[in-house]
């Protein structure tokens, strides 16, 4: 999480910090039909917390709505009424999860309430499909918790756990890092992606109560020094798809009832890549036909691979420059046309045409300027 906090220093030095403004590029005014984006930062910068955008999903222009203040809301996920957004405060130390409400009329947050992640440096939060609970991983304490959610309003925690051990990356895995919690399509198991252990931790997932319990076998473990990340499925659920931050992978999982069963490990990087690998963020094109990832290090790039339906292989097709530097999440807008990167390091969001056929991305040369963005979502 935090080994590139130099490169960011150096550039701070160069004066290429950011401005929270649109480029200048000229957006049309929104209608009610546009979709709004929702981007969580850091705060260490220029940024003030999670800026809220209309897009307009036919041209790629957005419009900046408002913000909320909010310490260090590096990721963000929204319920699935689309009424409340949570977000974790990755602060140095303990952190915290706080609520927001939403606004459809006038694209505006308003905090709700605000509790300790249970552990230092929170990195995700999920929500589960029923919008009863979320869950928040702590990457530098290595622990994650449970906690019931009503209206919006987050409720004392109903789990807390810490995974143990280390890695073969002495910088890297000198204990757990716990940098993703993960729920099942079907709400039956919640996944923790360890970085520091190199392991998925599996847990059967009471939907009514929140509580978990370990399943058999408890954990998945993966090559070592692979530091597993982010984790995706296919609408079908029979496949799982894996991001390793350090080993800069993709490792394709076939998926059944909590098991995981390994058939492919393809590299995010083309063969020749000689530089520092740092990958982070994984998702599959609306229809499926596609897989993306983004690396950071020295690659600044989108990974793009075709997917075969029926074996949930995988087949690189391209290596896309981000135009940034320091990728983190990107997400596909909601009509798939586009696809937007949050640089954290080079401050804006890069926007990307879609090309639903062949899967290419082209830079539409239309930038959002925001400060440390390092996670993409939506509200429709």
């Amino acid at each position: 999480m935090k080994k590139h906090a130099s490169k960011i220093a150096g550039i701070a030095a160069l004066g290429l910090l950011p401005f929270n403004s649109l480029s200048a590029q000229t957006a049309p005014k929104p209608n009610a039909s546009e979709p709004y984006l929702i981007l969580g930062t850091y705060t260490n910068g220029n940024s003030k917390g999670i800026y809220v955008y209309k897009f307009n999903t036919q041209t790629g222009d957005a419009t900046e709505v408002s913000h909320a203040e909010t310490s260090n809301p590096s990721f963000v996920s929204i319920s699935p009424d689309q009424h409340y957004v949570y977000a974790v405060n990755e602060d140095k130390g303990p952190g915290s999860v706080t609520s927001f409400s939403f606004d459809h009329a006038s694209g505006t947050l308003k905090e709700i309430n605000k509790l300790p992640s249970e552990g230092e440096s929170p990195c995700y939060v999920a929500t589960t499909h029923n919008g009863k609970f979320i869950a928040v991983a702590n990457y530098s304490s290595g622990t994650y918790a449970v906690y019931p959610v009503s209206n919006g309003h987050i409720g004392a925690p109903v789990e807390k756990l810490a995974d143990e051990g280390t890695g073969p990356n002495k910088d890297r895995q000198e204990k757990a890092h716990a940098h993703a919690t993960i729920f099942s399509p079907d709400n039956k198991f919640m996944f923790v992606n360890d970085l520091g252990t190199d392991k998925i931790m599996v847990y059967h997932f009471n939907d009514a109560t929140g509580k978990l319990t370990a399943a058999k076998p408890p954990f998945v473990s993966v090559e070592p020094g692979a530091g597993p990340r982010h984790l995706v499925f296919d609408k079908s659920t029979k496949f799982a798809y894996l991001m390793t931050e350090m080993g800069g992978k993709v490792i394709v999982f076939q998926y059944n009832n909590g098991q995981f069963r390994e058939i492919q490990t393809i590299s995010s990087h083309p063969a020749d890549f000689k530089g520092e690998k740092g990958s982070a963020d994984i998702h599959l094109s609306p229809d499926g036909r596609f897989l993306y990832a983004s690396n950071r290090g020295d690659a600044n790039s989108i990974a793009i691979f075709k997917r075969d339906a029926a074996t949930g292989k995988l087949t690189s097709i391209g290596f896309e420059p981000t135009k940034g530097i320091m990728p983190r999440n990107f997400n596909f807008d909601p009509s798939g046309n586009f696809l937007l990167v949050a640089h954290q390091a080079s401050n804006d969001v890069v926007i990307f045409k879609v090309n639903k056929q062949t899967g290419a991305l082209t830079d539409t040369g239309k930038r959002i300027k925001v400060g440390s963005p390092v996670c993409v979502q939506w509200i429709r």
